[in-house]
C-alpha cells in the first residue's frame, strides 16, 4: 500500500495507526507485531530514554527502577495535564509525557514508510469533560498541540464512533441506520449515522450523522469500581478508625489508573502508617502501605483488570493480589462486578436514550447496533443495550481496530 493519508487512535488503554489509500485501510504493526499499542509509558528513575506499550508494562513488572503511567488521555480534560510529575530527581511535565508517546508513534509511522505524512485525522470522544464546553475545547486544543509537534501540519479531528461507523460501512451491502456504541478506555460515545455502499463513496456525509453524543464512562471506570468493591475493603477502605472512618482519598487514587502515582508522593507513606495507629484493623493497613513503599499499584491495578476481562466469560474469577499487598487473594463474581458497576452503565442506557431522542427515532428504527471498544464485549453492556433496541441484531468488528481504520478512511475523504 502507498499509503497517502493518516488516521490516529489515540486511547485510553490502548492506541493504534493506521494507513489509507484508494484500495482501503490498514492499521500499522507499532509493537512487534501487534496492531495496539498500550497507552503506557515507562520512565527509568536513572534517566534512560523512556519505553513505551508492552515494554514499558514489562519493565514495571519486572521491578525495574522507574515509573509507570498509563491511561493517559485521561489527563486530556483535568486539571493535571497541567501539572508536573516526579520521575527520580526529575519534575516532567504531563504534556511532556504525552508528547513523547506521540513521538514515538511518530517514529513507528515513519518507519512503516510514511515519513511523508503530514496530514492525519485524530480520534476524539464526543465528550472529553462532561458538561463543561470550554474544558472540552482545551483538550482537543492539548492534542491538536501533541500532533502538530511531531511534524503534523495539517490535522482533523473526527468523533471515535463516526470512525467506527466508517469502518463498519465497509462490510455492509446494503442502506441502514447503525447505532454506533463505542466503549472505550476513558468514555463511551453513540451515534447513529446512515450507512450503504453508495453513501461510502461521497465526499461530504455530515447529513448521514443524525445523531451524536457520549459520556465520561469507560474500562478504566469498570476497573475503578470493581478494585473499590472487592480489593480496597482488603486494604482498608472504608474502615472504621477510633473517631470516624479511614480517608478515602488514598484508596480511591489506589483505585484510579491515572492517579496512582500520586501516593508515591512524599509523605504520603507516613501519612498512612501515622492513620494506622488509630484504624481497628491495622493489618488491613499494612497491606496498603506495602502497595504504597513497593510501588506496586500499577501492578494491582492489572490484577483487578485481568480479573474483570475473566469475568466476561466466567461467573467468577480470582484477583491474585497476595504477593502484592502480603494479604489473601480474593474471589470477584460476575454478580458483585455487574452491581457494582450498575450506577455507570445507568448513564450509558440514559445516553444511548438520548441518542435516540436527539434524531427523533424510535429503537425499532436501528437496523444494526455495532459494538466497538475494548469494554464492548462486557455481559452486562450487551444486556443494557438489548433492553433499549431488542429487535436490533447486534455486530461487532475489531474492538480496539475499527476507529483507527475509521480515521485511515476519513483522512482519505479529507486529505487523498
Amino acid at each position: 500500500m502507498q499509503a497517502t493519508t493518516c488516521g490516529i487512535d489515540f486511547g485510553t488503554s490502548n492506541s493504534t495507526l493506521a494507513l489509507a489509500d484508494t484500495s482501503g485501510a490498514r492499521l500499522l504493526a507499532l509493537e512487534g507485531e501487534h496492531v495496539t499499542l498500550p497507552s503506557a509509558v515507562f520512565w527509568d528513575a536513572e534517566g534512560a530514554p523512556p519505553l513505551f506499550g508492552r515494554a514499558a508494562i514489562a519493565a514495571y513488572v519486572e521491578g525495574e527502577d522507574g515509573r509507570l503511567m498509563r491511561g493517559l488521555k485521561s489527563t486530556l480534560g483535568s486539571a493535571l495535564i497541567h501539572e508536573k510529575t516526579r520521575v527520580g530527581n526529575r519534575a516532567i511535565a504531563f504534556t511532556d509525557v504525552l508528547g513523547r508517546f506521540f513521538g514515538h508513534l511518530r517514529a513507528r509511522l515513519d518507519a512503516a514508510g510514511g515519513a511523508a505524512i503530514d496530514r492525519a485525522v485524530l480520534g476524539r470522544p464526543v465528550h472529553f469533560v462532561d458538561g463543561d464546553a470550554a474544558g472540552d475545547a482545551a483538550a482537543q486544543d492539548v492534542l491538536e498541540g501533541l500532533a502538530r509537534r511531531i511534524g503534523l501540519n495539517e490535522v482533523a479531528f473526527q468523533y471515535e464512533p463516526i470512525a467506527a461507523a466508517l469502518h463498519y460501512e465497509q462490510g455492509i451491502t446494503r442502506e441502514e441506520l447503525v447505532l454506533i456504541v463505542d466503549i472505550g478506555g476513558g468514555t463511551s460515545d453513540f451515534s447513529i449515522v446512515r450507512v450503504s455502499p453508495e453513501r461510502a463513496r461521497s465526499a461530504d456525509r455530515q447529513a448521514d450523522i443524525l445523531a451524536n453524543d457520549g459520556v465520561r464512562v469507560g474500562g478504566t471506570d469498570f476497573d475503578r469500581l470493581l478494585s473499590l468493591a472487592e480489593v480496597m475493603p482488603l486494604l482498608g477502605y472504608n474502615q472504621p478508625t477510633r473517631t470516624g472512618t479511614l480517608p478515602r482519598h488514598y484508596f480511591l487514587d489506589l483505585a484510579t489508573w491515572h492517579r496512582i502515582n500520586a501516593l508515591y508522593a512524599q509523605g504520603v507513606a507516613n501519612d498512612l502508617k501515622a492513620l494506622r495507629k488509630i484504624a481497628s484493623e491495622p493489618e488491613r493497613l499494612d497491606r496498603m502501605i506495602r502497595v504504597v513503599t513497593t510501588r506496586a499499584g500499577h501492578a494491582l491495578a492489572m490484577a483487578v483488570e485481568a480479573a474483570k476481562i475473566a469475568l466476561t466469560d466466567a461467573p467468577e474469577a480470582t484477583v491474585r493480589i497476595a504477593g502484592l499487598t502480603g494479604g489473601p487473594d480474593t474471589l470477584a463474581t460476575r454478580a458483585g462486578f455487574e452491581a457494582a458497576i450498575a450506577p455507570p452503565l445507568a448513564r450509558v442506557s440514559d445516553t444511548i436514550r438520548a441518542t435516540l431522542a436527539q434524531a427523533g427515532l424510535q429503537p425499532e428504527a436501528i437496523g444494526t447496533v455495532f459494538l466497538t471498544g475494548g469494554s464492548s464485549s462486557l455481559p452486562a453492556l450487551r444486556a443494557a443495550v438489548t433492553a433499549i433496541l431488542p429487535a436490533a441484531p447486534i455486530a461487532s468488528g475489531d474492538d480496539f481496530g475499527s476507529v483507527g481504520t475509521g480515521l485511515a478512511l476519513d483522512a482519505r475523504r479529507r486529505f487523498g
